[in-house]
């Protein structure tokens, strides 16, 4: 069997292909996952590649190179969970270091920038960045880095990443992008200029809820060197179960994705006929203010939509306390429907100050869109709201 052709295949052939090699010895078409802590040497200090599994492993190096050619970058990270590829990044920094942050960021994100990174000497600044010249003046001598998602979580806010990556650039600071809501089958940061992507693996790539994990990507070789010196100094790296369960997720996330997608916009649109719903925020809406930038940057609009409803926390309660098929927990990007309240429960180590400057109210709510059939999931959400009301 000839080797892939990582350069010409599609997205879904990469997926199943990339880094997944029909085992060598047995020919096994799934490679067995390679559990080894340590490695035989052929001499001191001689290895075949691999030495010690915080280092490196087999498996995991079959999903980081999958990764990789799924973002078009040469270089992927596995990490032991989203959390920690951010801890990990921020570490190269040093002290003394300052970063720009769109203010409206993952609240795991924001924790750390402002409780441990800002105590190791790392200093952020929090800006609205839905219109990309809003950055400029946040610049200082020593700004290294700029981390954006987009779109944004839980607001949905599109970023131009082409814009920002100009911007940083040209102060001589480089671009993370947190791809996490996308997938790459949707968004490719490094096409449009981001020097690192990353993503909670937790979330689209591994798709079924059942795996802690982070990754992130690069073709910048310095950069590689530095966050690939840190994760084996940190040591927060992926067991070799997760990644093999994370690489078998990866096989469908072109269905998967596509599958969020369809089911997103139907949902989206029939939420913005609800009596009971405010205002409806997704991308894939014309009405979303950055609908035009979404279709240039994205190929897609992706699974998740956050809406408001009318009324107080105790009608959003009730709502949540009927639902039948979606489920009230944090996290997302399973295959099953999941729901949230953002202000109290995954951003809530955001100041109230905070959040009402961001627009997180007691009333936004954040729904991750399953792959269930989309006409169970409206009826559940109807019913819920028709009883929230009464």
């Amino acid at each position: 069997m000839s080797p892939v052709d990582l350069k010409t295949t599609g997205f879904g052939t990469r997926a199943i292909h990339a880094g997944q090699e029909p085992d060598p010895v047995t020919q096994a078409v799934i490679p067995p996952i390679s559990l080894s802590t340590t490695f035989k040497q052929s001499a001191a200090g001689v290895h075949s590649g691999y030495d010690y599994s915080r280092s490196g492993n087999p498996t995991r190096n079959g999903f980081e190179t999958a990764v990789a050619a799924l973002e078009g970058g040469k270089y992927g990270l596995g990490f032991a969970s989203g959390s920690s590829v951010t801890a990990t990044i921020i570490s190269t920094l040093g002290a003394g270091s300052h970063l720009i942050s769109v203010n409206d960021v993952y609240g795991g994100t924001y924790r750390y920038f402002t409780k441990v990174a800002s105590k190791n000497g790392v200093e952020a600044t929090f800006v609205n960045l839905s219109v990309a010249k809003n950055i400029e003046k946040h610049f200082k001598p020593n700004t290294k880095l700029v981390w954006i998602e987009t779109p944004t979580n839980p607001t949905l806010c599109i970023i131009d990443i082409r814009a920002i990556a100009e911007i940083a650039h040209a102060h001589g600071a480089y671009l993370v992008v947190d791809n996490t809501f996308m997938s790459p089958y949707f968004q490719n940061p490094l096409s449009l200029g981001a020097d690192v992507v990353v993503h909670s693996v937790t979330k689209y790539i591994n798709g079924h809820s059942d795996v802690v994990m982070g990754v992130a990507v690069t073709s910048d070789e310095t950069l590689y060197e530095k966050i690939q010196f840190m994760q084996n100094s940190m040591g927060a790296v992926p067991s070799a179960f997760d990644c093999y369960l994370a690489r078998r997720g990866l096989m469908t996330l072109e269905i998967r994705m596509q599958r969020h997608e369809q089911n997103a916009k139907t949902i989206a649109a029939y939420l913005e006929k609800n009596e009971h719903i405010e205002a409806v925020i997704y991308p894939g809406l014309a009405s979303h203010p950055q609908h035009e930038l979404a279709k240039r940057q994205q190929k897609g609009f992706g699974g998740m939509v956050s809406f408001r409803t009318k009324g107080t926390l105790d009608n959003v309660n009730k709502m949540l306390g009927h639902l039948q098929y979606i489920t009230l927990a944090e996290s997302l990007g399973g295959v099953e429907s999941l729901i949230e309240v953002p202000a109290v429960m995954t951003h809530g180590s955001v100041s109230p100050e905070d959040r009402a400057v961001l627009g997180i109210t007691d009333t936004l709510v954040r729904l991750s869109v399953g792959i269930e059939n989309v006409e169970d999931l409206i009826n559940d959400l109807k019913q819920a709201l028709d009883k929230a009301y009464l």
